[in-house]
């Protein structure tokens, strides 16, 4: 099993910056893609970005594409979100999670198909 700890999350002022940490347990982190997703008030849970577990392909939704970067540090059983640009519209609960996935280049973008989730953290841009 994997659990998962979201940070970094806060209030910044549109045009800012943020950077979400996820810490996993477990010594088999590396063998879990991971990803982030976004949950707004009144809103269903929304894909944001995934990373493989070797970390070599990446993907993002439309909305953040040039904006947000994701990576990963396995030694630090760590994935990252780097938020940048932030907009009003980014403001949501920002929650990680982890899936096994055999393939260096694999990943998921339906939430349905990660086993393990994290609490979220908030993030809220001001306009």
């Amino acid at each position: 099993q994997v659990q998962l700890v979201e940070s970094g999350g806060g209030l910044v002022q549109a045009g800012g910056s943020l950077r979400l940490s996820c810490a996993a347990s477990g010594r088999t982190f590396s063998t879990y893609a991971m990803a982030w997703f976004h949950q707004a008030p009144g809103k269903e849970r929304e894909f944001v970005a995934a990373i493989s577990w070797s970390g070599a392909a990446t993907y993002y939704a439309d909305s953040v594409k040039g904006r947000f970067t994701i990576s990963r540090d396995n030694a630090k059983n760590t994935v990252y979100l780097q938020m940048n640009s932030l907009k009003p519209e980014d403001t949501a609960v920002y929650y990680c999670a982890a899936v096994r996935l055999s393939g260096p280049y694999y990943f998921r973008i339906d939430p349905r198909e990660y086993a393990y989730w994290g609490q979220g953290t908030q993030v809220t841009v001001s306009s």
